[in-house]
């Protein structure tokens, strides 16, 4: 990677990520806080609407502005096409919920997800005005702009979120946070960055837009299908009780899998694309970020997972705690998820998006087989399922796509092996930790934990894996190249 491109991606990764983490940190606290107030009947009528919002919104036409990116070039006539075909497509999706309402209502036996779908529908209205922007944005590696939206959006959608619990909002609380998240996004992108264009519906030369825009439209609706399937299939026979503690404890372990790492990729695709002629230098690139990105969240999955009990006790309440077992099956399936994600932006930057639907049609069909299986045994069985199957998804992408970027097993492995092995390690000596501070507090138990935890890792990859240490230091600190000598 070269010099002026490795330093563009470090301050776009720092952008993106920082912007982030202090996103996430903010809507965490709120979340956490809302969490306590509402009840777990109240995120299962929310996961139900949520399947019907979520089937539909890989339907907004984000892939078609998303092709923007790789263009050499691009006109005032595709801007004006891509814009045309996000209106036209979420209007029409924001009218296909409204008239789906009343049919998920009857099919959960839930009247109030219909008034739930209607109200959500307006989150539609709002995607073309941040779809264009932030292509346009990620295309020039310009994330601050993005990252100053996206924090004050965050600030906005947290304090409806508090508002509206403490006021006794109930499960409109998770309703309408949402919508302030997305006019807020729409309402800053746009003012930010004045990308403000005459739509146009006729799309004469944008066969390269939709040939990619319906690949990634099957892309997603086979993740939704996917990741949503649990919800689903489990929506009629698990109470909403049952089915709030397991959506919940998903929403916890996959957070960082979910929220962080799709940012990083963000940044990756417009400097994969940059690379897609050297594919040598580009397995190289993808098999780094592997590497930096298992490092920094193995230790997060398999911490969590291991003192979720007193974590959960502490921080959500006592209401809470039966889903602690939940989240130590979860913790442990997410590194292959995680894996699997980090596939999609140096396969989709090389053009070779076949091999992404792929990948994509064979998670959508071993998932839902698993889950099904799974549900037999209640909530837990569905956890198990994420622990059983979620390894075969990134396992077969490696076989799909490692001769395009130029991999083989054995770098795949060294590349993951840092992360794992270590956060397994420390895993395995907070839990011992854990079971000798039985008569302690739970707050104590749970500090101990995290401060040895954290000491134990740095540890480990000190004394195995240093070289890793260095590439991320070098990451995030930037290093001024020597003075030049003087005659």
């Amino acid at each position: 990677m070269s010099g002026e491109l490795g330093e563009s991606v470090r301050r776009a990764v720092l952008w993106r990520s920082g912007s982030q983490i202090f996103s996430q940190l903010v809507a965490w606290t709120s979340t956490l806080a809302v969490i306590r107030i509402l009840n777990p009947a109240d995120y299962g009528l929310f996961a139900m609407a949520e399947v019907v919002l979520v089937f539909l919104m890989f339907l907004n036409g984000y892939g078609f502005a998303g092709s923007l990116v790789k263009e050499e070039e691009v006109t005032q006539t595709k801007l004006r096409q891509a814009f045309g075909v996000l209106l036209l497509v979420n209007c029409t999706l924001a009218l296909l919920q409204v008239a789906l309402a009343p049919l998920a209502a009857e099919y959960y036996r839930q009247p109030i997800v219909a008034e739930l779908l209607r109200t959500q529908a307006l989150i539609f209205l709002a995607t073309p005005f941040i779809a264009l922007p932030e292509v346009m944005l990620m295309r020039r590696m310009d994330f601050r702009t993005q990252a100053i939206v996206n924090i004050a959006a965050t600030v906005v959608s947290a304090a409806v979120a508090l508002g509206c619990a403490l006021s006794g909002y109930g499960v409109w609380t998770l309703i309408y946070a949402p919508i302030a998240l997305f006019w807020t996004k729409a309402i800053g992108l746009v003012f930010a960055t004045r990308i403000v264009v005459r739509p146009s519906f006729r799309f004469a030369g944008a066969a390269n837009m939709f040939n990619f825009g319906l690949a990634m439209v099957l892309v997603q609706f086979c993740w939704i299908v996917m990741s949503k399937a649990d919800a689903f299939l489990a929506a009629r026979q698990l109470t909403a009780h049952d089915l709030g503690l397991y959506t919940e404890a998903f929403f916890l372990t996959s957070l960082v899998a979910t929220k962080f790492v799709p940012p990083l990729n963000d940044v990756a695709f417009p400097a994969y694309a940059r690379l897609q002629h050297d594919r040598e230098q580009l397995g190289a690139a993808f098999l780094k970020a592997v590497r930096l990105v298992l490092l920094l969240t193995c230790p997060l999955y398999f911490g969590l997972a291991v003192v979720a009990p007193d974590a959960i006790a502490l921080v959500l309440g006592a209401k809470w705690v039966a889903m602690a077992g939940l989240v130590t099956i979860l913790g442990f399936a997410m590194p292959a998820l995680t894996l699997h994600i980090l596939f999609a932006p140096a396969i989709n930057a090389t053009g070779r998006v076949g091999i992404t639907m792929r990948t994509s049609i064979f998670g959508a069909l071993v998932m839902p087989i698993a889950f099904y299986i799974g549900m037999q045994w209640g909530a837990e069985g569905l956890a198990i399922s994420w622990l059983v199957a979620a390894p075969l998804l990134p396992l077969f992408t490696f076989l799909m796509a490692r001769k395009l970027l130029h991999l083989n097993l054995r770098r795949f492995v060294a590349a993951i092996a840092p992360g794992l092995l270590s956060a397994a390690a420390m895993a395995m000596a907070v839990r011992e930790v854990g079971e000798r501070l039985a008569g302690f507090a739970p707050w104590e138990r749970l500090a101990i934990e995290v401060a040895f935890g954290g000491l134990v890792y740095v540890a480990i990859l000190l004394a195995t894996s240093r070289e890793t240490v260095r590439e991320l230091y070098a990451m995030v600190v930037r290093r001024k190249p020597p003075a030049p000598a003087t005659a």
